[in-house]
């Protein structure tokens, strides 16, 4: 298996690549394998579009090998990728070993006509009508390298895919040197830091990192992921002339993640905190709250008096792990049981079924959590702290700007605000 931590990428609704082939269906979960799946279908159908290229040069006895056209399809490549963060080198080599493809599949096409006669049964176009259909096909190519590009670098790739590559390059022109030339080279590929603002606008894609643990912020559900901080994520891809694509993070993986570039920003009910401060930049904030206490509603008497009726030997106290609830509860609860519960989600039902008594949790959350659950109640009507949710971005001040940018003329507007209040009453 692959040694990384899985993410899952959700696509946001209509986004098509540039030949016209979507990636993947509306908020439909593309996981790594999938990512790589993507690749290896794009290079097998630039290699079918091949007999076609070979049938136009026949009729025009025009020669296979045509350098100009290879070559300013390798650079176009590169120039195309650079600005993802692509390496040159690694871009030259993947177009390279398609180009040789092609000319091995033509020139087997070729050689059977010459043996056989001319057998190509589909329609006979042009160099100029199929050339479109290939560049289209180097971008989307491009595209999907630039989201798959964490596990192309993983040391187990070509080992764990392999049996991916034979199933699915097994057109015409594949045997097993081929595919396995494929994988070696896109195990090559490496990135290289460029500003956040052009990877965005070159790559026309905003990656976002979140949870899908955090409703009403990010909330993932049946393979759908929905929530306020979901559609204000699109709003901001809009802005910044791109689409919107969500990878999964935790909230103890979260600022790990963000180190190493998985993501471009995090959004999902994301609290500002000293040790996130510590390592990234922060939005203007466009939401605020503070922790507070929910229990079953036969309970709230108990816990009415706050940290103090929490904090007592025999309450079982649950708590999701990694991010600001935990950290809470860890700095100031010390007597009570605290059992951690690794689903977010599914945490509020284990205090109606009763084996949990309460959980520390924020106030947006726990006014959601008891609109859906009749038997839950907010026991503190205050909060026991106060923090401000805003995007977590890396330390680029251009990028920083480009986002508050965006945010401001929001928040002035009253949109943050009016998307959470209409997932909070759903």
């Amino acid at each position: 298996m692959i040694s990384m931590r899985s993410r899952i990428w959700i696509l946001t609704l209509g986004w098509v690549l540039s030949s016209g082939v979507a990636f993947a269906e509306a908020t439909q979960f593309v996981t790594e394998d999938a990512a790589v799946e993507r690749i290896l279908e794009l290079a097998d159908q630039r290699l079918a579009v091949m007999p076609a290229v070979a049938a136009v040069k026949w009729q025009t006895h025009a020669p296979i090998f045509d350098p100009p056209r290879e070559n300013a399809v390798i650079q176009r490549a590169q120039d195309l990728g650079a600005p993802m963060g692509l390496v040159s080198d690694p871009v030259k080599r993947l177009f390279e070993l398609q180009a040789r493809l092609a000319r091995e599949v033509q020139g087997a096409l070729h050689e059977e006509w010459k043996a056989h006669g001319f057998s190509y049964s589909e329609p006979i176009t042009t160099l100029v009508a199929l050339r479109p259909r290939l560049d289209g096909l180097t971008v989307d190519l491009l595209q999907a390298i630039y989201l798959a590009a964490p596990v192309l670098q993983s040391d187990e790739f070509e080992a764990h895919y392999a049996t991916l590559a034979q199933q699915r390059l097994h057109g015409a022109g594949w045997n097993d040197q081929n595919r396995h030339d494929l994988l070696d080279v896109l195990h090559s590929v490496r990135e290289t830091p460029v500003p956040a603002v052009q990877r965005i606008t070159s790559s026309g894609l905003l990656r976002v990192g979140t949870t899908g643990d955090y409703a009403p912020f990010s909330l993932e559900a049946n393979g759908s992921l929905s929530g306020s901080d979901i559609e204000l994520a699109q709003k901001l891809a809009e802005q910044l002339h791109a689409r919107a694509v969500f990878i999964h993070t935790s909230w103890s993986s979260m600022l790990d993640d963000l180190g190493r570039g998985a993501f471009d920003l995090s959004m999902g009910g994301v609290s500002v905190t000293p040790a996130r401060q510590a390592q990234g930049a922060f939005s203007i904030p466009y939401s605020s709250g503070g922790k507070t206490v929910l229990a079953r509603c036969t309970d709230s008497g108990k816990f009415h008096g706050g940290l103090a009726a929490v904090d007592r030997p025999k309450v079982r106290l649950i708590v999701n792990p990694g991010g600001t609830n935990e950290q809470y509860v860890r700095s100031n609860v010390h007597h009570a049981q605290i059992n951690v519960y690794p689903d977010n989600r599914a945490i509020f039902d284990e205090i109606t079924a009763g084996h949990a008594d309460v959980m520390i949790t924020d106030d947006v959350e726990a006014e959601l959590q008891t609109h859906h659950h009749a038997g839950l109640c907010r026991t503190l009507p205050g909060t026991l702290t106060h923090a401000d949710k805003a995007i977590l971005m890396p330390r680029d001040p251009d990028f920083v700007k480009a986002v508050n940018d965006w945010l401001a003329p929001a928040i002035a507007a009253g949109e943050p605000a009016r998307v959470l209040k209409s997932y909070l009453e759903r």
